[in-house]
């Protein structure tokens, strides 16, 4: 049995110790990603790419709730065009090559890598690296389903 960091307490349980050190957003993240590279299959009706376009277009735009928040007038003006440049690239996706949805998802793991380590947005703390987790591992799964062949458009 492990042994407890506190002298007379108990142990944490394996599910405790899994989830500390900050690890938490990432299995999360890592948990989401999977459900949002299934996402299209719960709108069958739709294009895949049509699905993961608006849900690049809606995980860009949570950053200007973010910056809302955060109440700066430069922070909202410049969140509210770095999520401008995701909807357009995942508009372009829409019709065009499937790879820009990839770029899209991956391109935005990197913005939330980039909010992780400068804070420019502020009291985001557990939310980059959540989001930037989902993004990568969307971004892995709908890269490999590429290359295994899947289309994304009819």
């Amino acid at each position: 049995m492990a042994e407890s960091a506190v002298p007379g307490s108990k142990p944490a349980s394996t599910f405790h110790r899994l989830f500390a050190g900050g690890r938490a957003p990432l299995i999360w993240g890592v948990i989401w990603g999977v459900i949002q590279a299934a996402v299209p299959l719960g709108f069958w009706w739709l294009d895949a790419a049509t699905v993961y376009a608006m849900s690049i277009a809606l995980i860009a735009a949570v950053y200007i709730g973010f910056a809302v928040a955060d109440g700066r007038p430069t922070v909202i003006a410049v969140e509210t065009i770095v999520a401008s440049a995701f909807v357009v690239l995942a508009a372009a996706g829409v019709t065009g090559s499937a790879w820009l949805l990839v770029v899209g998802f991956a391109g935005h793991g990197l913005k939330d890598l980039w909010q992780h380590r400068s804070h420019y947005v502020a009291n985001t703390r557990w939310w980059p690296p959540f989001c930037m987790t989902i993004d990568w591992v969307a971004a892995a799964i709908i890269a490999v389903a590429i290359i295994s062949g899947a289309t994304l458009h009819t």
